[in-house]
């Protein structure tokens, strides 16, 4: 093994999650409404076989030689059925790495079009609706958590570890946010990127 050039790739390298399984990227879109900002979401349709009905952002997973945020803007073209050059993509924020060995980066962008003239896909989405950005500087989440254990499998080698069965595994929690905005619940990782958002605005 040569030390030099194991030392020279390693710098070459840029750090990452180990052992993530999927990768996902996400829009916040960031709309104008009655001279007010706005945060667009969406009530993802029945039909889908993933969080059918649920309220997230545009987005999706990573399709294979593309980064995070062409991801991004692609599934908001696709969901919002808006051109691209309607988007104006104003940064990155932070990203998140579930508990589920998935990464999800989450890009801010501005929708320079009407809402009332977006007409999204109804084979992904239900309907679309829109937040004023007052509402959730003014309105802390409810916070929840719940419990991760470890789960016995009988196909795991106890006997390679210390204690066997009895080890001491490390438990976790996981906190889930929620926002109530009048007949809408929106919770999990979509609350979580909100709240984010509203952490930097506050700062501004």
């Amino acid at each position: 093994m040569d030390i030099e050039l194991l030392k020279e790739t390693i710098k070459k390298r840029t750090p990452r999650p180990m052992d993530v399984k999927g990768k996902f990227a996400v829009l916040i879109p960031l709309v104008m409404v009655d001279g007010k900002w706005n945060i667009l979401y969406e009530l993802r349709s029945k039909d889908l076989k993933a969080q059918p009905g649920e309220i997230s952002f545009p987005g999706g997973k990573v399709e294979k030689g593309e980064s995070f945020k062409e991801a991004a803007i692609r599934e908001t073209v696709e969901e919002l059925l808006i051109e691209e050059d309607e988007i104006e993509l104003l940064g990155e924020l932070d990203f998140l790495v579930s508990y589920a060995n998935f990464t999800i980066h989450c890009f801010l962008g501005k929708i320079n079009k009407d809402i009332s003239q977006i007409q999204p896909n109804s084979d992904e989405v239900d309907h679309i609706f829109a937040v004023p950005v007052e509402f959730f500087l003014n309105n802390e989440p409810r916070v929840y958590e719940l419990g991760l254990i470890t789960e016995n499998n009988e196909e795991f080698p106890y006997e390679l570890i210390p204690r066997g069965k009895d080890y001491n595994f490390r438990t976790g929690r996981h906190t889930v946010l929620f926002y109530l905005f009048e007949d809408y619940v929106i919770w999990g990782y979509t609350a979580r990127m909100t709240k984010q958002l509203m952490e930097i605005i506050k700062e501004i």
